[in-house]
């Protein structure tokens, strides 16, 4: 996938961008201080009441479809979409390289069209259609297209969840929207010590419902071409969503193309791991890749004990730590293991929690492993044994400490 990518591509969107006016902002406070001159701060409270309606959902796709409305205001539009200028560069450039061949193109959840007139750019005897449930969204996507002379998109006020589509498209582009309930976990484990999800028919449905992911897939493969591709990029870079997604995909027949792309981007100074993207299509079972229900490769460096020995760190400072899937590994690893103090328990949230503190030899280690992938190892020499075993009693006695340590 990544030699898809093509100088004239990402200089086409570039300039694109541009003509959008966003800007690529190197830092918080250059950002900031943009935000300061393009925004009152009455629109300032007005947008941050928004997203909090928005994370809290409390009635529903309501406050999602009013903070869209209210973003997609063509003064606000430089300053507020410029946050995700690596996103549209990231992800636009990957999908426009995907485009060739295709007569007919859906852009779903499409917002103001900012990446949908480049695809109309890039493939001009194409037929593109962009849908939103934003009416705000939609309006000045429509005003944007005429400004830019495009006469082969058009953009329609339609939600995903309430209605049926019409027509047949050879390629569907679906970004940020199958599965924009953030906050649900998504499936646990079978237990601590494992990666692996059970073959459960009930748990995926109900995934699937309380999600929205699977009305919203339903209704896209049914205007899918018997050749044609779906492209995705949802938050599933952890490992509990992406395998329900992974599995929903493949229950309605969508195979993959091509090896699923994590993608890095930054918004602004904060850096986001997410996807992976998907290329998908109605593909026979022999043109098809497997999919792969594995930890991804996490790049933590390898437990060497003979190293240890000679690492020369802070006081404060563990010999080795590890936050990643790998950490299951080295913890495996270690030599001559006594346990000391154990406990295994189901969290508030469902999740199976353990920890554990012992001796490996010469030093000292802590480990902690739930159900929702989330793996941690320490180790210290024996001098510092007493720093893990608080450690160990801070997380057993305070469900939410641990929990916040987990995520680090």
């Amino acid at each position: 996938m990544p030699a898809d990518r093509n100088d004239d591509i990402d200089n086409a969107l570039r300039e694109h961008l541009a003509w959008w006016g966003l800007r690529h902002i190197e830092s918080d406070a250059a950002y900031f201080a943009w935000q300061r001159e393009v925004f009152t701060p009455e629109d300032l409270v007005a947008l941050h009441q928004s997203i909090e309606a928005k994370r809290a959902a409390t009635d529903g796709a309501s406050a999602e479809i009013a903070f869209y409305d209210l973003t997609a205001q063509a003064r606000f539009i430089p300053a507020l979409y410029s946050q995700r200028y690596e996103y549209y560069l990231e992800v636009g450039s990957r999908i426009a390289a995907q485009l060739p061949g295709a007569q007919t193109i859906l852009d779903a959840g499409c917002g103001i069209g900012l990446l949908t007139t480049f695809y109309a750019q890039r493939c001009p005897d194409a037929t593109v259609v962009g849908i939103d449930r934003s009416s705000a969204s939609v309006t000045l996507a429509r005003q944007r297209a005429q400004e830019l002379g495009l006469s082969n998109v058009r953009f329609e006020c339609l939600d995903l969840e309430q209605h049926e589509l019409s027509g047949r498209y050879d390629l569907i582009v679906v970004t940020h929207t199958l599965l924009q309930a953030e906050q649900d976990p998504g499936l646990p484990s079978r237990d601590w010590q494992d990666f692996t999800r059970a073959l459960d028919a009930q748990a995926q449905s109900e995934f699937e419902q309380r999600t929205g992911v699977g009305l919203r897939l339903d209704r896209l493969r049914n205007v899918l071409n018997g050749n044609g591709r779906m492209i995705l990029f949802e938050k599933t870079r952890q490992l509990a969503r992406r395998i329900p997604f992974q599995r929903a995909l493949a229950a309605r027949g969508l195979a993959l193309h091509l090896p699923p792309e994590p993608i890095r981007y930054r918004s602004i100074e904060e850096v986001t791991d997410d996807g992976p993207l998907y290329v998908t299509g109605l593909a026979s079972p022999s043109s098809a890749l497997p999919w792969n229900e594995a930890p991804e490769p996490d790049g933590a460096p390898p437990l060497h004990v003979q190293q240890l020995r000679s690492v020369r760190v802070d006081p404060e400072q563990p010999l080795y730590e590890n936050h990643d899937a790998s950490a299951q590994q080295a913890w495996l690893n270690l030599p001559a293991k006594q346990v000391v103090h154990h406990v295994t328990r189901k969290e508030a949230d469902g999740r199976q929690l353990h920890v554990e503190w012992g001796r490996a030899g010469e030093f000292a280690y802590l480990y902690c492993a739930n159900t929702f992938d989330q793996r941690q190892l320490v180790v210290v020499d024996q001098a510092r044994a007493a720093m893990v075993e608080t450690y160990y009693k801070e997380i057993v006695g305070e469900q939410s400490t641990s929990q916040q340590r987990m995520m680090k």
